[in-house]
């Protein structure tokens, strides 16, 4: 399929599905853990950047990752100053700034893998982070002035600071009551 067939059919389909390379794949619901998860990250990071240049944006939004000729949801995207849009389409983001994507079972090799490695190809991207769903631990990669990337952890009692748009993520708030909820 080519991208213009994806975002049409994308466009008209009741289902989200990713596309890479020129294959689309249906994307699985996700759990309760998941989703809770997800509306805090969300929240959190609204409330933190209201009044500011920046938007946050959950999974709902496509982000086209160049680097690996794919549209993709990722669970949260922040973009600062003025959104870029692909051509021709008004609801697939170019420059995000932040991306977030919490571990499931089913996609945890892919997103710690390839799918980061496109996210981190991104120019625009200055922060990527990904949160466990199994255990209280926040991973967070940070672009450095020469490229390269940095990793800090964060487990329960810790926090990580996504530097680019000035916010802390303390991992207790995060993970607070989540536990309780199936994965």
């Amino acid at each position: 399929m080519s991208e213009a067939e994806y975002l049409a059919f994308e466009r008209a389909s009741r289902e989200k599905h990713q596309f890479v390379r020129g294959e689309v794949f249906a994307m699985a619901g996700a759990s309760l853990r998941h989703n809770a998860l997800v509306s805090r990250l969300v929240r959190h990071l609204g409330n933190a950047l209201d009044g500011t240049r920046c938007q946050v944006f959950p999974s709902d939004l496509k982000v086209y990752v160049a680097a690996l000729e794919t549209f993709t949801y990722p669970d949260v995207t922040v973009v600062c100053g003025r959104p870029a849009l692909y051509e021709g389409a008004g609801d697939v983001l170019t420059n995000p700034k932040v991306i977030v994507e919490v571990l499931s079972e089913g996609t945890e090799r892919y997103d710690r893998g390839e799918k980061a490695e496109g996210y981190r190809a991104t120019p625009s991207v200055s922060d990527h982070v990904l949160v466990s769903q199994h255990k209280a631990h926040v991973e967070h990669f940070t672009r450095r002035e020469d490229g390269s990337w940095t990793l800090r952890e964060a487990s329960a009692g810790g926090s990580v600071v996504l530097l680019s748009v000035s916010v802390t993520l303390d991992v207790d708030a995060l993970y607070a009551g989540v536990f309780d909820l199936p994965a």
